[in-house]
């Protein structure tokens, strides 16, 4: 595992292996004669995120590190340079960063936090179903990143980007072998892991509580469900309280309306949403988050099963509403309405729900983008301003009230779609909202933008952990 450290003497960068040199697009002509050969004959151009190795002469081997204009650099292009530095080193080397310079003296912490980010996702592997040899193919040991920052400013960076590839594990473990009572088992350490309480349900409990779409949709399972509970609480005491709940599918065959063979390949991911909310709480401590926060992380898989919900079954969810199912395939949303239901009688000053709610999310934003929605203007505004410095793009969707009146039900108080092909993200925001009472809300549907198809910037291929970095700032600037 990759060793991050930071030190202020610089020094301490002429023992390493690889150290990077910084490059501005628009001061090419500041690069030293020695090295202008390399970058002429690579057709090198300092775009950012772009790097050139420049092998050593008995001492270090030189990165050409691409920051684009020197008047743009910002932590998105710290991140990236970190996380391409890390790529490019050997295995088992040792790593020395000049990257925290960045920024300049004012956003000297920013840019330590930037890099230890990127450095540490970019590092990020999944090898836990290969072989000997995959797992041996580690790279750099230890990464030097050179400041006088304060240690607590890399520790809490760390923290949370441990946290996402946490996250990036659970999303890419199978979901034959994460089902509900391993995620929960899996909560459970992690809690006492990080300093924060964990209770978990059994099916029983659920019972009890009465959680409707829960059992609705574990019907066709031959695994029970479970619900995580997890809290944290400040040193400082604190009267705000937030919380966060998250969609737990750990494989989502799409039910008796089944998914095609291709529509479920990735559908492991169906728990990327309840995976953000157990990594987000579990960096509150590190960083130093100064409210009260509860995660709730209702879980179970869909699937085919001899008792499976048919189309058209009504099941009663925790706040009494009665809710016919018409496409079993829309069931995220109603382990969510069980979720929000116990959120929101807590009382608590906002609730932010995560979820890989719908495909149509992705349709109308692309991979990359998750759509935020929700009842107060303040929650959303939070959840933006979190994701545009974090660097996890979102884009706020309306909640129209006119789109209401396609939840309509003949037979119960609501359906589970809406009655057109149109607005599917808008319609499932506006089922989901029956279901908070007038707490303050925001929904995070998270769409694709959980798993890449390919590596892209600091996410690798497979699961990316999106959503946790900007849980985790929204929570610890509320």
């Amino acid at each position: 595992m990759l060793k991050i450290k930071v030190n202020k003497n610089k020094d301490a960068l002429k023992k390493a292996d690889l150290v990077d040199r910084l490059v501005f697009s628009d001061k090419m002509d500041k690069l030293p004669a020695k090295l202008q050969p390399f970058a002429d004959a690579a057709k090198f151009e300092a775009k950012s995120g772009s790097t050139l190795l420049v092998p050593g002469s008995g001492g270090n081997n030189e990165l050409l590190i691409g920051l684009g204009e020197s008047s743009e650099v910002d932590a998105d292009a710290v991140r990236l340079a970190a996380a391409n530095l890390i790529k490019a080193a050997p295995k088992g080397a040792v790593v020395g960063t000049n990257l925290a310079s960045a920024l300049g003296k004012a956003g000297k912490s920013e840019a330590v936090a930037a890099v230890v980010e990127g450095a540490r996702l970019g590092s990020y592997s999944y090898s836990a179903h290969k072989g000997s040899l995959a797992k041996d193919a580690a790279g750099a040991a230890e990464l030097v990143v050179l400041s006088d920052a304060s240690p607590k400013v890399a520790l809490a960076a760390d923290a949370v980007a441990e946290a996402v590839n946490l996250a990036r594990d659970l999303g890419n473990e199978p979901g034959g072998s994460l089902y509900p009572e391993v995620f929960a088992a899996k909560a459970k350490k992690v809690a006492k892991d990080s300093g924060i309480s964990c209770e978990v349900w059994n099916k029983a409990r659920i019972v009890k509580e009465k959680l409707g779409g829960v059992l609705a949709v574990n019907q066709g399972s031959e695994y029970e469900p479970r619900l995580v509970k997890l809290g944290y609480k400040p040193t400082k005491k604190s009267s705000v309280h937030v919380i966060l709940v998250g969609k737990g599918i750990t494989f989502d065959s799409g039910g008796l309306s089944i998914k095609s063979a291709k529509g479920m390949e990735l559908m492991k991911i169906d728990m990327a949403g309840g995976a953000s909310v157990l990594a987000a709480m579990s960096a509150l401590k590190a960083s130093g988050c100064p409210i009260n926060v509860t995660g709730i992380i209702p879980l179970t898989d869909n699937m085919t099963g001899g008792l499976a919900q048919r189309p058209g079954d009504v099941f009663t969810a925790r706040n009494g509403k009665t809710v016919e199912v018409l496409n079993t395939d829309a069931e995220g949303r109603l382990i969510l309405a069980d979720g929000l239901s116990l959120a929101s009688e807590a009382k608590p000053d906002a609730i932010i729900d995560v979820a890989t709610l719908t495909g149509s999310a992705s349709v109308a934003l692309g991979r990359s983008y998750a759509a935020v929605m929700g009842t107060s203007d303040e929650v959303t505004g939070k959840i933006i301003s979190s994701s545009e410095k974090t660097g996890e793009p979102m884009w706020r969707l309306p909640l129209p009230g006119e789109y209401r009146s396609q939840l309509d039900s003949f037979v119960a108080d609501i359906k589970n779609i809406g009655s057109g092909p149109y607005g599917g993200t808008l319609v499932a925001g506006l089922f989901l909202s029956e279901f908070v009472d007038d707490i303050p809300w925001g929904h995070i549907d998270l769409g694709i933008s959980s798993f890449n198809d390919a590596p892209s910037g600091i996410d690798p291929k497979g699961a990316t952990g999106s959503s946790v970095r900007t849980l985790v700032d929204a929570l610890v600037n509320w």
